[in-house]
C-alpha cells in the first residue's frame, strides 16, 4: 500500500479543526472546528480525457458551504447516509440535524439538553436509530424522525464513545476511565468487555476510538475481525465480536487520536503522533493495518497536530484534519489483481477478464493472499486450511513460503514437469547449488527472525528480500546462494529487468531505488565487490515495470504521473492513475483498476489504456509529416525493432517494397521479408493493395478489393485463414460448384462447433444438419434432451454404423430402454442390448432377447441379481424379479420360504395364507409354462393331451423333491381351514367347525400340532363330541414339544371336562368317516369344510378345489385362491 498527497484545502482564518467525516454514499465531507466552524465540502472529478480517470483526474470543490448554527467548538460530526442527514454537536451540548434541500444544507432539528456536552453519536446500520452519549452519563436513543425511543442515566459514569453492532442488538459504551461496557439495544447492562491489549499497562488511559465495521460490503474472509478498539497509549485490539476471547493485539507505538475502517473492512487506519527520533517536536503519522494485525504501511503527515480522520466511500482516499487544513491522501492497492469481496459470498471473487473478447470468468477462492502472473499463467496463493491448526499457526511463514514457491514455479512454467524436480529451501539456509535440496516439508513451517517481505525471479536468478533490508541472490535453476546485499530499507516490491542485470526496489515508504547486480566496485576496505546501489532515487512510487525487450527501459507510477526512463533519464510524465500491465515494443498497457473495482462485475474496455513512449510517437510523426526517407534516418540513429517495424509498415502502405524489405531485415522479421518477396511477384497493383490490407488487418477492405477483381476464391481463402466461417458461408451462397458443396459442409460444421462451444445447442443443430455431421448432431440432441430427434437420427443411420453404439449409450444414460435396445440391435450387439435391459431392470425384455438370440447368460444374471437383492433383505424384490423374468419356480420357492418364516414368527394366519396362495399361484404359472414349452416341442400329429402329459413328465424330472412342489396348495389349504374352523366356531356353527377342524389333522407338517389339536378339542367340546375331544387331549398330552407344566395343565383341564362328561361321540359314524382319510376320502368343500358327496359341485379353474353347488352362488371369488368365479 502506498500513499501520496492529492489535495490540500485550507480553512479560512486558520481555524483549528476538531473533527471530519466523509459521507461514503454521496461524497460530502463535513468538518468541524473552533468558534462554531462547520463546513460541508464535496470533491468532484470532471474530465473529457479517457486517460485521465480515477485518481489522476483533476478534482475541484463542487460544494463549499459554511453551516451557521453552532457557537461553540464543533466536536462531533456524523452522517446518516441512508437518509442524507448530517448530525453535529458542539462543546455547549447543542445538537443540530441538517438536511439537504435543493443542493444546500439546512437545519431540520435542534436539541439542547443544557446540562452536559455530547461526547459521541452513532447511527445504527440501517439509519433508523441514533444513540447520543453525554459526558455526565446520560444516554439518549432516538429515531430518524426526531422522536425519543428511550433514555438512561448511567450515574457515576463518564461516557466518551458509543457504537452500534452490525445487527443493532448491542451498544458499546466507552468510559472516560478506559473501560468499555456492553449493553443491549434497550439499555440493559450485559457485561464489561475484556481488554486484552491493556495487560501490564499502568497509568491513566483513555479510549481514542471504537469502530465496528457493519459488513455492508462483505468481509475479506469468513469470521474476519471487524470491531476495532484503540487507546491513546497506542494499544489496540481487533475483535470478531464483543465477546471475543482471542482478539488480534496491536501496539502502534504512538499516541492515538482516532481510528476508522475503510469502506469494506479490509484496512484499519490509526491516526496520531509520536516523538521523532532526531527532533523534539511530534510527528503526525497514520498507520494502516489489516484486520489480522499485519502492518501495511506508515504515512507521515505535515503539520502541528492531527485531530481526526475519515475514509472516502471507495476506499481510495482518506481525509485528515491537521491544524487548519484538510489533507486528501490516495492509495493504490498492494497488487495488480482483479479480486474483490462480495457481501453474499465468504470467498474472494477473482475475475479473469479477457479484454480481447470482452469476456470475464469468475473463480471463488477462500483465503486469498496474493496473485501473480507470468505469460499465460496465473498463480493464486491462499491461506492454509483452518482444519489443520498446526499449519494455521504459522500463517506468516506459510504465506511467505507460498510466495517463494510461486516464484520458483513461474521460472519453470515453460519447462516440462518432471517427477522429483521440486526442492524446498529455508531462507536461512546457504545452498551450494549442487542439487542438495530435498523435499522436506518441515522447512515450510520453520520460523525465522528475519522474514521474507518481497521476492522476484527470472530464468537466471532468484532474488529474496527480507525485512531487515538484506537482499539474497540465488542462482537458477540449480539453487545456490551467490551474494547478499544490504539495503537501508525494507523492500516491498522487487523487479528484475529483462537480462537480470538490474534490480528495482520499492520500499514500504514508496521510495524507488536501483541496484546494479553486475557492477564491480571497490568497498571501503579496498576489496572488490559485485553489486552497486545506483544514485537514482524516486519518491511516492507505487508501481513500476521493466520493458520486456530493453534492459535500460522502464516505466514507473509516481503519484498520478507515469514516467518512462531510458538509461535512468526520464521522459516527460504522462498524467494517469493506471496500473502498468505490460511494457513491450515501446508501448505501455495500463489498466484503471480503481475504476473497475467501483463496479467489478461489469468491466469496461475504456479502462484499458495504451501509451506510446516518446521515440515511437516521434517516429510516427516523422513518417506522417516528413516522409519515409527522413524518418528512416531518424530510426537509424535511434534503432529499435519496433521502430523498424513501424517504418516497414509505412513503406508497405505506399508499396515501397525495397524500403519495407530493408526495414523487415533490420527488425529480423522473417515472415515480413517473405511477405514482401511474395508481393514483388504479383503483377496487379490491386492484388498488392488487397494483400497489404489483409496484412494490416483491414480484412473488409481486402475482401472488397478481391470481390471487385472478381476473385471470390481469394476472398473465401482470406476468410478461411481468419476462421471467419460465418462470412465464408455468406460468400459460398453467392456462387455454386462441387468444390463449394464440400466447403459449405465444412463451414456449416465449423459454425455448429462455434455454437456448441458456447452451449447454444439449438443453434448448433441447424448447422450440423446442413453439414451432415451426425456425430455432433447426436451430441446436440442429447444436450437438448431432444430424445425424439435422437431416435429419428438412429433410425436414419444405416446398419452397423459406428455412431449407433454411442447413441444407444445415450439412451441408456437416460433410462430409455426400448430405444437403446433398438440401436444396439441395429449395430448387431445383442449382448449389449441384454445388458441394457438388465441394467434398467427390464427383465422380460432381457429374457426375450436372450431367447431370440440363443444366449445362455440370462440365468446367471438373474441369479446374481437376485442374490444381491437377498443380501439386502429385499426378498419381495427378488420374487418380483424372478416373476417378471418368467422364472416362476424360483419365485415360488422364495415366496414359500417367506411364508414359512412368517409362520415361524407367529404372524397372523391370514397373512401366512396370502403368502401361501401367492406361492401356489406362482407354481401354477410354472406348470403352465412347462406345458407350453413341451407343447412347442411335440411334432407331428400328437394330441394336446399327449403334449401336456409330456410336459408334466418333464417337469416331474426337473422338479426338486421339495414338499411344496408336490402339492403347492397344501399350505394355503392348511391356513384356510384353520381360519375357517375358528370363524365357524365363533359364529356358532359348532358342528361345521368340528368337521373343518378334523381336516387339519392332515397338515401337522405345516401348522404346529399344538394349535391344531387345541382347536380340534375346543370345537369338539363345543359340539359335545367328547370322544373326539378326548382323543385330541390324548394327542396334546403326548406332544414332545410341550413342557411338563403345559402337559399338566392339559391333564387338569381334561380331568375337569371328562369327570362331568363321558368321552363318547353322539354321531360317531359320521365323524369316523371324516377321521379316516386316505385314498377313499371325499373331496372337501373349501367354503364349508364339509365333504362333497355328489358329483354336482363347482371347481375353481385356478386352484382346482371344489365348492358345493348350493354354496357357490353365495361367492363371487374362490374362497381359497380368491380368483373370480366365472
Amino acid at each position: 500500500m502506498f500513499f501520496y498527497l492529492t489535495k490540500k484545502i485550507s480553512i479560512p482564518n486558520n481555524v483549528k479543526l476538531k473533527c471530519v467525516s466523509w459521507n461514503k454514499e454521496q461524497g460530502f465531507i463535513a468538518c468541524g472546528g473552533e468558534d462554531g466552524l462547520l463546513k460541508v465540502l464535496k470533491l468532484e472529478t470532471q474530465t473529457d480525457d479517457a486517460k485521465l480517470r480515477g485518481l489522476a483526474a483533476p478534482s475541484k470543490l463542487s460544494m463549499n458551504q459554511t453551516l451557521e448554527g453552532h457557537s461553540g467548538s464543533v466536536q462531533v460530526v456524523t452522517w446518516n447516509e441512508q437518509y442524507q442527514k448530517l448530525t453535529t454537536s458542539d462543546e455547549n451540548g447543542l445538537i443540530i440535524v441538517w438536511m439537504l434541500y435543493k443542493g444546500s444544507w439546512f437545519e431540520e432539528m435542534i436539541n439542547n439538553r443544557n446540562k452536559s456536552v455530547v461526547r459521541s453519536m452513532s447511527w445504527n446500520a440501517d439509519g433508523q436509530k441514533i444513540c447520543i452519549v453525554y459526558e455526565d452519563g446520560a444516554v439518549i436513543v432516538g429515531s430518524v424522525d426526531g422522536n425519543r425511543i428511550w433514555g438512561k442515566d448511567l450515574k457515576g459514569k463518564q461516557l466518551s464513545h458509543v457504537t452500534w453492532s452490525a445487527d443493532s442488538e448491542v451498544l458499546l459504551f466507552g468510559m472516560a476511565n478506559g473501560e468499555i461496557h456492553i449493553y443491549d439495544n434497550q439499555g440493559n447492562f450485559i457485561m464489561k468487555m475484556k481488554l486484552s491489549c491493556l495487560v501490564n499497562v499502568t497509568g491513566a488511559i483513555s479510549i481514542a476510538g471504537i469502530h465496528w465495521y457493519h459488513g455492508t460490503e462483505g468481509y475479506v474472509e469468513p469470521d474476519c475481525p471487524c470491531l476495532a478498539v484503540c487507546f491513546d497509549n497506542g494499544r489496540c485490539q481487533i475483535m470478531r465480536h464483543e465477546n471475543d476471547q482471542n482478539p488480534v493485539l496491536i501496539d502502534t507505538s504512538m499516541y492515538v487520536v482516532g481510528i476508522q475502517w475503510n469502506h469494506m473492512g479490509s484496512v484499519l487506519a490509526v491516526a496520531g503522533f509520536q516523538k521523532a527520533a532526531t527532533q523534539d517536536k511530534d510527528v503526525n503519522i497514520v498507520q494502516f493495518y489489516t484486520p489480522f494485525g499485519e502492518h501495511l504501511g506508515t504515512l507521515k503527515v505535515p503539520g502541528k497536530e492531527i485531530s481526526a480522520l475519515s475514509w472516502e466511500g471507495g476506499g481510495l482516499k482518506i481525509a485528515l484534519a491537521v491544524d487548519s487544513f484538510i489533507y486528501f491522501w490516495g492509495y493504490c492497492s498492494n497488487t495488480v489483481v482483479y479480486a474483490y469481496t462480495r457481501p453474499d459470498r465468504p470467498e474472494h471473487c477473482v475475475v479473469f477478464w479477457d479484454t480481447k473478447h470482452n469476456e470475464k470468468h469468475v473463480k471463488y477462492v477462500k483465503g486469498l493472499i496474493s496473485i501473480t502472473t507470468c505469460g499465460d499463467f496465473c498463480i493464486l496463493a491462499t491461506k492454509a486450511d483452518e482444519n489443520h491448526p498446526q499449519v494455521a499457526q504459522t500463517f506468516c511463514n506459510s504465506y511467505r513460503v507460498a510466495k517463494k514457491l510461486t516464484a520458483l514455479e513461474i521460472n519453470q512454467i515453460t519447462r516440462s514437469q518432471k517427477e522429483g524436480r521440486e526442492r524446498i529451501y529455508h531462507v536461512d539456509d546457504t545452498p551450494s547449488g549442487s542439487m542438495d535440496g530435498v523435499l522436506d516439508y518441515s522447512k515450510a513451517i520453520q520460523g525465522t527472525r528475519d522474514p521474507i517481505c518481497a521476492i522476484t525471479a527470472s530464468d537466471k536468478m532468484l532474488i529474496v528480500g527480507r525485512e531487515s533490508g538484506t537482499i539474497q541472490r540465488y542462482s537458477l535453476p540449480n539453487v545456490g546462494l551467490i551474494q547478499k546485499y544490504s539495503l537501508n530499507c525494507r523492500g516491498y516490491q522487487l523487479s528484475l529487468n529483462c537480462n537480470s542485470s538490474r534490480l528495482a526496489v520499492i520500499d514500504i515508504s514508496g521510495v524507488l531505488t536501483f541496484f546494479d547486480l553486475d557492477a564491480r566496485v571497490m568497498d571501503s576496505t579496498g576489496q572488490q565487490v559485485v553489486g552497486e546501489l545506483l544514485k537514482l532515487e524516486r519518491r511516492d512510487v507505487w508501481d513500476m515495470k521493466w520493458a520486456k525487450d530493453n534492459p535500460d527501459l522502464f516505466a514507473m507510477m509516481e503519484k498520478t504521473r507515469m514516467y518512462v526512463f531510458r538509461n535512468l533519464d526520464p521522459e516527460e510524465p504522462i498524467q494517469t492513475s493506471g496500473y502498468i500491465c505490460n511494457f513491450e515494443d515501446l508501448e505501455i498497457k495500463s489498466v484503471l483498476l480503481d475504476e473497475i473495482l467501483k463496479d467489478p462485475e461489469h468491466p469496461n474496455k475504456d479502462y484499458l489504456i495504451n501509451f506510446e513512449i516518446r521515440s515511437l510517437r516521434d517516429s510516427r510523426a516523422l513518417i506522417e509529416k516528413v516522409g519515409i526517407k527522413d524518418a528512416s534516418q531518424f530510426i537509424e540513429d535511434n534503432p529499435h525493432p519496433r521502430l523498424w517495424r513501424l517504418l516497414a509498415e509505412a513503406a508497405l502502405q505506399k508499396l515501397d517494397l525495397y524500403t519495407a524489405e530493408q526495414a523487415f531485415v533490420r527488425c529480423k522479421d522473417y515472415q515480413g521479408i517473405k511477405f514482401v518477396k511474395r508481393l514483388g511477384k504479383l503483377q496487379s497493383e490491386s492484388m498488392k493493395q488487397a494483400e497489404v490490407a489483409g496484412y494490416f488487418g483491414r480484412f473488409e477492405e481486402a475482401e472488397r478489393t478481391y470481390l471487385e477483381m472478381d476473385r471470390r476464391d481469394l476472398a473465401i481463402g482470406l476468410r478461411l485463414k481468419l476462421a471467419d466461417w460465418f462470412r465464408v458461408l455468406q460468400l459460398l451462397k453467392t456462387g455454386s460448384g462441387d468444390a463449394d458443396d464440400s466447403l459449405m459442409e465444412q463451414a456449416n460444421n465449423a459454425i455448429g462447433d462455434y455454437f456448441a462451444d458456447r452451449q447454444k445447442w439449438s443453434n448448433a443443430v441447424q448447422y450440423y444438419v446442413q453439414g451432415r455431421n451426425q456425430e455432433r448432431l447426436a451430441e446436440c440432441y442429447y444436450m437438448l434432451e431432444d430424445y425424439e430427434g435422437l431416435e429419428n437420427l438412429a433410425i436414419s443411420l444405416p446398419e452397423n454404423h459406428k455412431l449407433l453404439p454411442e447413441i444407444a449409450q445415450m439412451f441408456v444414460r437416460v433410462g430409455m430402454c426400448e430405444q437403446a435396445v433398438t440401436a444396439f440391435l441395429k449395430c448387431n450387439q445383442p449382448k449389449a442390448a441384454v445388458d441394457t435391459c438388465v441394467h434398467l431392470n427390464q427383465w422380460n425384455k432381457a429374457v426375450e432377447l436372450a431367447q431370440n438370440h440363443s444366449m445362455k447368460e440370462i440365468g446367471s444374471l438373474l441369479a446374481r441379481y437376485a442374490s444381491h437383492l437377498l443380501e439386502k433383505n429385499k426378498t419381495f424384490d427378488a420374487i418380483e424379479l424372478y416373476r417378471k423374468a418368467n422364472y416362476f419356480l424360483d419365485a415360488a420357492k422364495l415366496m414359500f420360504k417367506v411364508a414359512d418364516e412368517e409362520a415361524k414368527k407367529g404372524s397372523k394366519p391370514l397373512r401366512v395364507k396370502k403368502l401361501c396362495v401367492m406361492s401356489a399361484l406362482l407354481m401354477e404359472q410354472h406348470h403352465e409354462q412347462m406345458k407350453n414349452a413341451q407343447r412347442g416341442k411335440v411334432k407331428g400329429k400328437s394330441s394336446e393331451a399327449t403334449s401336456a402329459l409330456a410336459g408334466l413328465l418333464e417337469e416331474e424330472v426337473l422338479s426338486t423333491t421339495d414338499r411344496f412342489t408336490d402339492n403347492a396348495w397344501r399350505g394355503a389349504e392348511a391356513y384356510h381351514f384353520f381360519m375357517l374352523a375358528q370363524r365357524q366356531l365363533y359364529e356358532g356353527y359348532v358342528d361345521a367347525a368340528l368337521k373343518t377342524a378334523l381336516h387339519l389333522k392332515d397338515y401337522e407338517d405345516i401348522i404346529p400340532p399344538v394349535e391344531i389339536y387345541s382347536l380340534l378339542a375346543l370345537c369338539a367340546c363345543a359340539s359335545r363330541a367328547f370322544g373326539t375331544c378326548s382323543k385330541a387331549f390324548i394327542k396334546l398330552e403326548s406332544l414332545e414339544a410341550l413342557s411338563s407344566e403345559q402337559k399338566q395343565q392339559y391333564e387338569d383341564l381334561a380331568l375337569e371336562i371328562f369327570t362331568k362328561h363321558a368321552p363318547k361321540d353322539n354321531r360317531k359314524p359320521e365323524l369316523d368317516s371324516l377321521m379316516e382319510g386316505g385314498e377313499g376320502k371325499l373331496p372337501t368343500c373349501v367354503a364349508t369344510g364339509s365333504p362333497i358327496p355328489e358329483d354336482q359341485f363347482w371347481m375353481c379353474s385356478v386352484c382346482k378345489h371344489g365348492v358345493l353347488a348350493q354354496e357357490i352362488s353365495r361367492y363371487s371369488f374362490c374362497p381359497l385362491c380368491h380368483s373370480p368365479v366365472g
